[in-house]
């Protein structure tokens, strides 16, 4: 019953974990370049200005397995959303949903919403 390690990074749940994640880590890398250059004698302003312009293309190239989750994550939202909204829209037009685009995770089983109509 328990979930491979590549359904458990990409469950929905991870999404928000993997976004601060990777937010923190190119703040990371953004001090760590402006604190070398802060070594160096440079001055706080323009060290922070060169790190931010140095770390942010670099992040994207040294993050790029936690980029990726976090974008796999956000298109699976995205998805599922969609569905929600057609599925939601389908049901305003009075049409029936068929049994395969009903979302696992809804609140009231079909037949008690057959039941309803």
């Amino acid at each position: 019953m328990s979930e491979s390690p590549a359904e458990q990074r990409d469950a929905p749940g991870h999404l928000a974990r993997d976004l601060t994640l990777y937010i923190l880590a190119r703040f990371v890398l953004i001090a760590v370049v402006a604190g070398i250059l802060v070594l160096v004698d440079v001055p706080l302003l323009v060290a922070l200005a060169v790190g931010t312009v140095v770390g942010l293309p670099l992040g994207l190239l040294l993050f790029r397995r936690l980029n990726g989750r976090v974008t796999a994550g956000l298109a699976a939202r995205n998805e599922h959303r969609a569905r929600q909204r057609a599925q939601l829209r389908a049901e305003l037009r009075g049409e029936t949903v068929p049994e395969e685009a009903e979302d696992e995770t809804s609140e009231v089983p079909a037949e008690d919403r057959e039941q309803e109509k």
